[in-house]
């Protein structure tokens, strides 16, 4: 999957390259700059010392030495001075320039930390918007995985009218459900009743074997690729906005039987940003549906019906309610 959002050490993460929230020194510092020093040992500051620094925004390379990846990116994130000294603009380098080197050294896995939103005192929710559009800007144009690596849930938060909107749906959501129970009962009563009722009616004729057959749906698969047309998209432009790794997209497209995940399914769903009805029945195609009684469900429910669908919005919010991932 092009962007996964995991609760990990970064200094444990098996990558091609991990991401150094480093000072200008290179030389080493607190946080996430002085785990990965110390992981990876000694020969890592003596590296250091012959680039001459780094400037903020800017990023070098290096071997990782004894950490489980082969390389560290080292960039400079900005201070925080209220947002008005191009701090989002320096930022935002910081992706851009540790992306490049990434890819100009082969590099098909990176993680990065969130750039500045420790000691830098960058507001966490901003740093963490900042970094997901820069990568899906990246991502567009390149095939990468990219991890963004969260050491500490708290270091990670949505908006709080997002929270409170989102808690309050499925709150109503849980009370309709078990309204609903007695409801549901009652339907399966009647209709037993009425199917009594009609026992002395004669019977329909009873569908063949063949004929039912005969009468099957398109396939998820069908479905999905009748849906990119519809929507004037690209098969690129349908996997990357799903957050869909290209090799799974291209087994979907090749198999016209192949049954994906419901958060896959979903994935494809928000993509396409499909309407509730629409969902259901994508989902129906892949032998899933949308229900009430989860959490996952309703939050699904919440953002299609709010016209969300952005899909790292959804997944930030899924994260917070400790809820799998869309496309992971």
């Amino acid at each position: 999957m092009p962007i996964q959002i995991v609760r990990n050490d970064i200094t444990k993460m098996k990558c091609d390259a991990i991401v150094n929230a480093a000072n200008r020194t290179l030389l080493g510092g607190g946080g996430v700059d002085g785990a990965i020093h110390r992981a990876a040992g000694r020969e890592l500051l003596e590296e250091c010392r012959k680039l001459g620094g780094c400037k903020t925004g800017e990023a070098k390379i290096t071997k990782a030495y004894r950490l489980p990846c082969k390389y560290v990116i080292h960039t400079v994130g900005p201070i925080w001075h209220g947002g008005h000294h191009h701090e989002e603009e320096q930022l935002i380098s910081c992706y851009r320039n540790s992306l490049r080197l990434a890819e100009q050294h082969h590099c098909e896995t990176v993680a990065f930390p969130l750039i500045s939103a420790g000691a830098y005192g960058y507001p966490k929710e901003q740093a963490l918007q900042t970094a997901v559009s820069e990568i899906c800007r990246f991502l567009m144009h390149h095939d990468l995985t990219v991890y963004i690596v969260v050491f500490d849930k708290d270091c990670f938060q949505i908006s709080k009218r997002l929270l409170h909107d989102i808690t309050e749906y499925i709150d109503e959501c849980y009370v309709e459900a078990h309204h609903g129970e007695n409801s549901v009962r009652m339907d399966a009563y009647l209709f037993e009743n009425a199917r009594m009722r009609g026992q002395g009616q004669p019977r329909q004729r009873s569908l063949s074997l063949a004929e039912a057959m005969a009468g099957i749906d398109e396939s998820f698969s069908q479905m999905l690729m009748r849906k990119i047309d519809e929507k004037g998209m690209t098969d690129a432009q349908c996997y990357k906005k799903a957050n869909i790794d290209r090799k799974l997209f291209s087994k979907i497209r090749s198999n016209p039987n192949y049954k994906p995940s419901k958060t896959t399914a979903i994935a494809f769903a928000v993509a396409l940003e499909l309407s509730l009805e629409e969902t259901n029945d994508m989902l129906m195609k892949a032998g899933f549906a949308l229900s009430h009684s989860n959490v996952f469900d309703i939050m699904i429910e919440y953002f299609i019906k709010n016209g969300v669908y952005d899909i790292f919005t959804i997944n930030e919010a899924l994260f917070e309610f400790d809820q799998v991932l869309l496309g992971q």
